[in-house]
């Protein structure tokens, strides 16, 4: 049994999970989970043992120096707490990490032994991958489950992929299997700048993640630097013409799939996050409130039990 000594009991709590590596394209998913932890001051509670799931090979650790003492830090995944205020105070769970190198089903299920002991009643995984997309239009972000009900509730697309897969989607199984809601939110990032950083990317899953938990997330100056990124990949694409006549094939082809969105819910969302940014308040409250589920049963301790998406 997991004890967590010295965590409080937590106020409707969300698990928000990101992992780099495979998952993480442009580290748009992991900073996003970064950029919460900073604003909102998160406290580390809990770590993975870093023995029971990297390869040191792989992920090497790094020497530091404090106050003239060599330490070690060691990759692995972390856990820390937050507490969004508001009119209807909720708490986050943050999870950090790197995607594992091995042993994937005991990482998941002991990620899901903390869900449990914590009283997680959502489970949101960050995620980032490459895409056929312009860096000129908005970020395209897919929220997907498993769950159809879920799906139908959120406004969600039921996932039906199927091939490879990483922690994000090993993870969602096993929340789906354990009995946890869950959700995987993905950034797409365009495939001809994927060095990161990508704060437009990082921005797009934070509006996407406000909407679905219902809360008020602080940017800083993740607007800013997400405007001064497009600038920058503005001006390399102009410098090559062949890139830049790419840019705008993508262009086209996004505006003309996309022309039956550019009104309806879309424009209704955005609008929303207008008035509550404006505001200073959060979203108004849909007709059930926030979705409480129950509480999951606490996940199986055999290592066999969850499966791949």
């Amino acid at each position: 049994m997991i004890e967590l000594e010295g965590v409080p009991e937590l106020i409707d709590p969300v698990m928000v999970a990101a992992f780099e590596g495979w998952n993480d394209a442009g580290d748009a998913a992991s900073t996003a989970v970064t950029h919460l932890e900073r604003e909102w001051k998160g406290e580390v509670f809990a770590a993975l043992d870093a023995e029971d799931y990297y390869d040191f090979q792989v992920n090497r650790p790094t020497v530091w120096m404090d106050a003239g003492v060599r330490k070690i830090t060691w990759p692995t995944t972390r856990l820390s707490v937050v507490r969004v205020g508001g009119d209807k105070p909720r708490d986050l769970v943050l999870v950090r990490g790197i995607e594992p190198s091995m042993r994937w089903r005991s990482f998941c299920n002991e990620l899901l032994g903390f869900a449990h002991e914590l009283g997680v009643e959502l489970v949101v995984i960050l995620g980032a991958l490459l895409g056929d997309t312009p860096h000129t239009r908005p970020v395209p972000i897919s929220g997907t489950t498993s769950d159809a009900d879920l799906a139908q509730r959120m406004g969600l697309e039921e996932t039906k992929y199927e091939g490879p897969t990483g922690i994000v989607g090993v993870l969602q199984e096993a929340c789906t299997h354990a009995g946890v809601p869950a959700v995987s939110l993905w950034a797409a990032v365009p495939h001809y700048v994927s060095q990161p950083p990508n704060p437009k990317a990082t921005l797009a899953l934070l509006n996407r993640l406000e909407d679905l938990i219902d809360v008020r997330i602080p940017l800083g100056e993740l607007a800013e630097d997400a405007r001064a990124w497009q600038v920058g990949v503005d001006q390399l694409a102009a410098e090559d013409s062949e890139v830049a006549e790419y840019v705008q094939t993508l262009e086209e082809a996004r505006d003309t799939a996309e022309l039956p969105e550019a009104s309806g819910e879309a424009i209704a969302r955005e609008f929303e996050r207008y008035l509550r940014r404006r505001d200073g308040g959060t979203s108004p409250p849909s007709p059930g409130e926030r979705t409480r589920p129950p509480k999951p049963p606490k996940p199986a301790a055999d290592d066999d039990e969850s499966s791949e998406d």
